[in-house]
């Protein structure tokens, strides 16, 4: 049984869209008959077989969905950026298992690396633009708005509609999927932002260890106790380093009650946000900026999280750290991040995804690949292996089923997921975190001030949006000439 041509899945997720938004009852039994006449004329044709097995929604645990499986296996190639035990790890837990139950299709794995310390792979873009794309790549979820543009990513919508995915993710995580109204990815893993603190640092600091701070003033007052100097002038201890772990502005603009984008448009100089700069800045001036970057120098070169040196008061950082603050000496609690007065305690979410990019051989193996892993099955069983019992996954039904919202600490990550923040979806993506981290790093250094320095990020964010808008009206208007042309 062959798989449903290309055109016609354009016509099913066309008339499928047409249907949905029609008003008409009249016209939507026109564009119905259309569709199925249309349908018809392709099932008929001798490149396509038919079988009452296409007409439903595929099951979870039935990866044939509608796709012939060949005598002989097929290789898809399979790329990610996670050095270390990943590759092992995850071919143990997770592809074996899909190879297992797909007898046609093998996997091959292979590492490559994320370019400069950044999100996006060089090497990616560089096979997709000499025709050499793999069939599955890894795929940090906030970059799918910028690469779909680019047109470097195959567009999943037929399969993700037929397969009925958008279902199975929190709804926030689904829309970092979504790019002009199209699918190109599935969400994998998802994070969590929450305050980390030391209760002993706390109660020597004459403070009440289970009272943590819940608002920005309140953490504060209670840091300024935690910094102690040694001899020669350096930092035995701190309270916090706003920019440290998960401290980027990202984080301190939405505790601030800032808005990064507003109606469409980005708004970086939101004056909550150039107000959580001000205070980010206010700690470089205060304690000064040079000696807590030695402190944080110094506690990188050991090679462990700065919370875990016992060390630190407070931190924003992530659910992943409860995979290893067991190996903490101190006592320690977690909270969620304070917030500004009068605001509500917020969190925001990223994580990975899997994608099909531009030019993927295998398209239809590779789909089977990317549902599995980034589904119900392969999340569970990535989540629930013994190695982890903390990490998150975009789909409520599998974090229930390991009962992460019942495990303490966890469930404060669990109870603020549902309405996470998500950085804002657009072409501009990759840049937008650029200049943010730039614009932070000269806060920090004390190069600039708040209000200006996020003035100069929104005119560089205008300025490389008008920068794709031309170049998708070239397109489009190369595309008009070509059809004249034929």
């Amino acid at each position: 049984m062959q798989r449903i041509p290309l055109i016609v899945r354009g016509i099913y997720v066309k008339m499928r869209e047409l249907l949905l938004g029609e008003k008409s009852r009249v016209s939507s039994i026109l564009i119905l008959m259309i569709a199925v006449i249309m349908l018809l004329a392709a099932c008929s044709s001798k490149e396509f077989s038919y079988s009452e097995a296409d007409t439903g929604t595929a099951n979870d645990n039935d990866d044939s969905s509608d796709v012939k499986k060949s005598s002989e296996p097929v290789t898809i190639s399979f790329w990610f950026p996670w050095g270390g035990g990943f590759q092992k790890e995850f071919y143990d837990t997770v592809v074996k298992p899909f190879e297992a139950v797909n007898p046609d299709i093998k996997v091959q794995m292979t590492f490559v690396e994320n370019s400069d310390n950044t999100q996006a792979s060089g090497k990616l873009q560089t096979a997709i633009a000499g025709g050499q794309a793999p069939d599955v790549a890894m795929f940090d979820r906030f970059m799918v708005g910028q690469w779909a543009e680019m047109d470097s990513l195959e567009d999943l919508t037929w399969y993700a509609i037929h397969d009925d995915m958008a279902s199975l993710y929190y709804p926030n995580v689904w829309s970092e999927t979504q790019y002009k109204g199209r699918t190109y990815a599935l969400p994998w893993n998802m994070d969590s932002r929450a305050m980390f603190y030391n209760k002993s640092m706390m109660q020597e600091a004459g403070l009440d260890p289970d009272k943590p701070p819940t608002t920005i003033a309140e953490l504060d007052a209670m840091a300024e106790r935690m910094f102690k100097k040694n001899s020669n002038g350096s930092y035995d201890q701190v309270g916090i380093i706003p920019w440290m772990a998960q401290g980027f502005l990202y984080t301190h603009g939405w505790n601030f009650g800032g808005q990064w984008e507003k109606n469409g448009e980005l708004m970086p100089n939101d004056p909550q946000i150039v107000k959580a700069l001000e205070w980010i800045q206010s700690y470089a001036r205060k304690y000064d900026n040079k000696k807590m970057t030695n402190f944080s120098n110094s506690l990188r070169q050991r090679g462990q999280n700065p919370f875990m040196s016992g060390k630190v008061g407070f931190i924003f950082e992530g659910n992943w750290l409860l995979n290893d603050i067991d190996k903490a000496n101190f006592e320690w609690g977690v909270a969620p991040m304070p917030s500004e007065e009068g605001n509500k305690s917020v969190t925001w979410a990223g994580g990975w995804s899997f994608v099909m990019p531009k030019g993927a051989t295998n398209q239809d193996q590779a789909w089977r690949f990317i549902k599995f892993i980034a589904g119900k099955e392969g999340a569970l069983l990535w989540a629930g292996r013994p190695a982890s019992n903390y990490d998150l996954t975009c789909i409520p039904e599998v974090n229930a089923q390991l009962g992460l919202d019942k495990k303490e600490k966890m469930n404060i990550f669990i109870e603020l997921l549902e309405h996470a923040f998500i950085r804002p979806v657009t072409p501009v993506g990759g840049f937008m975190w650029d200049e943010m981290y730039r614009i932070q790093k000269l806060a920090v250094n004390l190069q600039g001030e708040p209000k200006a320095l996020l003035g100069e990020m929104k005119k560089n964010l205008d300025a490389e949006l008008a920068k794709v808008k031309a170049l998708e009206g070239s397109k489009i208007e190369r595309n008009h000439k070509t059809k004249i042309l034929h």
